[in-house]
């Protein structure tokens, strides 16, 4: 278990730091940052690197993700250690969505000396990411990859959001309780979040009594005219399809065209503003499961405030103002790992793996705590529903798998 792990590993290094007469040193460690390092000014500079699609299926996602840690860095730049107030300097690297790009954008990460990782969006480039992460020994945290395998694989790797398991048994109760028997799954072939989601929903709506038909789509697909005509032939009440933001709009397209009368069940990559513009207009139920619900708080209006004022993140958040739940969960990642570094005391990779299991951090999002994986003991999750009408999100309840 990691917190076990870690208390062992603390006591290690207390006896060693002992035989050595209590001299810390500043030697490297296994590429991370070993001590917070002087910027070009002469200022002290700690580096948290960001692993995140900035490009491909997913990119439209990632961007939104930054958005929130690159907001959260404008709030609160720097961090006291030891006494000393050090400059906060974010790393960000294009993961570019795949499994196959991660372990390269995780060594570029590496090289840049940072001393933690938040990130990704995506579950399948996270689990590609945390191999590098490991053998480097930097911790990370992945802010909304939502798979089982992200954080049981390495234990660099700790997460602040729900998990598959949870979101799928969630989204499966929630059909159930709409009178739905006969659900119909549409996944994309290769993705670990895709058929992750899809699994853990069948695996729950049939333990309910359901029926559930699943069917997956190859990368690159456009049209899905015939998919939506596969559900409707199976009498489904919901199609449920975790897929990236610009197969949901696809999908949402195609079950307006063929008239489909149930509801499309969407995942957390659902939560954006351009799948919300696809909805407008066009005669279909859309309803997801999410992070976040914006209620006008002070962290909404000065997002807001901060978006508008800025033309490239306005640009990255798709256009328009919209609050993205993956945008509050990057900007809670970036201060739960102050809060890390700030309980080490340094900017040691190691020492603030150390220090991780240990934080408690009250965001935006809720309270963040760490179960003994590095799993968030998290237990709810936001219901949302397309208002065709009013191009904005309704909140419709929180729900958890009970």
């Amino acid at each position: 278990m990691k917190k076990l792990f870690a208390l062992l590993l603390t006591l290690a290094m207390v006896l060693s730091l002992a035989a050595c007469g209590g001299n810390s040193g500043s030697g490297s460690n296994g590429g991370g940052a070993s001590a917070p390092a002087d910027g070009g000014s002469g200022d002290k500079v700690v580096k948290i690197g960001v692993f995140e699609p900035q490009t491909g299926d997913n990119g439209a996602g990632g961007k939104q993700e930054i958005l929130g840690m690159q907001y959260a860095n404008t709030i609160q730049p720097t961090v006291d250690i030891g006494g000393e107030t050090y400059e906060v300097q974010l790393e960000i690297v294009d993961n570019r969505t795949t499994a196959e790009n991660g372990p390269s954008a995780a060594a570029e990460l590496m090289n840049r000396g940072v001393s933690i990782v938040l990130g990704s969006y995506g579950s399948g480039v996270s689990i590609a990411g945390g191999k590098v992460f490991q053998e480097a020994g930097v911790p990370a945290i992945g802010v909304t990859c939502t798979n089982p395998q992200v954080t049981s694989d390495y234990d660099c790797y700790f997460r602040i959001c729900f998990l598959d398991p949870f979101q799928g048994t969630v989204l499966a109760n929630y059909a159930k309780e709409m009178g739905v028997d006969t659900a119909y799954t549409l996944a994309m072939l290769g993705s670990d979040y895709d058929q992750g989601l899809v699994h853990y929903f069948t695996e729950a709506f049939q333990a309910l009594g359901g029926t559930v038909v699943n069917e997956d789509f190859p990368e690159g697909s456009a049209n899905f005219v015939s998919y939506i005509n596969n559900a409707k032939s199976a009498g489904a009440g919901v199609i449920f399809a975790p897929v990236s933001t610009n197969y949901a709009q696809l999908i949402i397209e195609a079950a307006a065209a063929q008239g489909f009368e149930g509801s499309l069940l969407g995942s957390d990559t659902w939560d954006n503003n351009k799948v919300l513009e696809s909805t407008q207009g066009k005669s279909v139920k859309v309803d997801i499961t999410t992070f976040y619900q914006e209620s006008g708080s002070d962290f909404d209006t000065g997002i807001k405030e901060w978006i508008n004022a800025n033309a490239d993140a306005k640009t990255n958040n798709g256009g328009n103002d919209m609050i993205s739940a993956v945008t509050a969960m990057g900007y809670d990642a970036y201060f739960t790992a102050l809060e890390a570094i700030k309980a080490a005391g340094s900017a040691d990779p190691n020492a603030v793996k150390l220090a991780l299991p240990g934080v408690s951090y009250t965001g935006v999002s809720g309270l963040i705590e760490f179960d003994d994986i590095g799993d968030a003991k998290r237990d709810a999750a936001y219901i949302k529903a397309a208002n065709t009408s009013t191009g904005a999100w309704d909140f419709v309840k929180v729900q958890g798998v009970g």
